[in-house]
């Protein structure tokens, strides 16, 4: 299969997006902070941090910025608008916006692995009018509705 060109532009320090294994589905970003910089997010707050990093995705492509799994067990911390997409016209720097979950101020250090980006294809739809929808064995059943056993009293 063809690896698609995702063309990346970088701010002074950024660090180019990188695949931790050879099978990886999701590339890391990194915070850009400036040299030796840190910031802190305290507990049950957020922050959008900074990456650097600018892309230009083939058109019928998107970027999902994901949390990384390892931040998220250990510390708590999880990109707040998971996935966060990014459009294939949009130019400006990415940014992650995390949120610390835990009681304890977490601190990012410049150069820190914060997210995953997923490169993937996706579809365009039209949106057409209508009277009715077609029925379906769910129906209107919402949150929580499929699974559930129905209880004999």
């Amino acid at each position: 299969m063809d690896k698609i060109i995702v063309k990346t532009q970088l701010s002074e320090g950024a660090r180019l997006p990188v695949y931790g294994s050879s099978q990886a589905a999701g590339a890391d970003l990194c915070a850009c902070l400036g040299n030796g910089a840190s910031m802190v997010i305290d507990p049950h707050k957020w922050a959008m941090v900074p990456t650097g990093v600018r892309i230009s995705l083939p058109v019928g492509f998107e970027a999902q910025v994901r949390p990384r799994s390892g931040l998220a067990a250990k510390f708590g911390i999880t990109v707040l608008n998971t996935p966060g997409t990014v459009d294939s016209d949009y130019r400006g720097e990415l940014k992650v916006i995390l949120i610390n979950h835990s009681d304890n101020p977490f601190t990012i250090q410049d150069g820190d692995r914060i997210a995953q980006m997923v490169i993937s294809r996706h579809e365009t739809a039209q949106f057409e009018l209508c009277q009715s929808l077609d029925e379906t064995q769910r129906g209107e059943g919402g949150f929580g509705s499929t699974g559930i056993k129905e209880i004999k009293g």
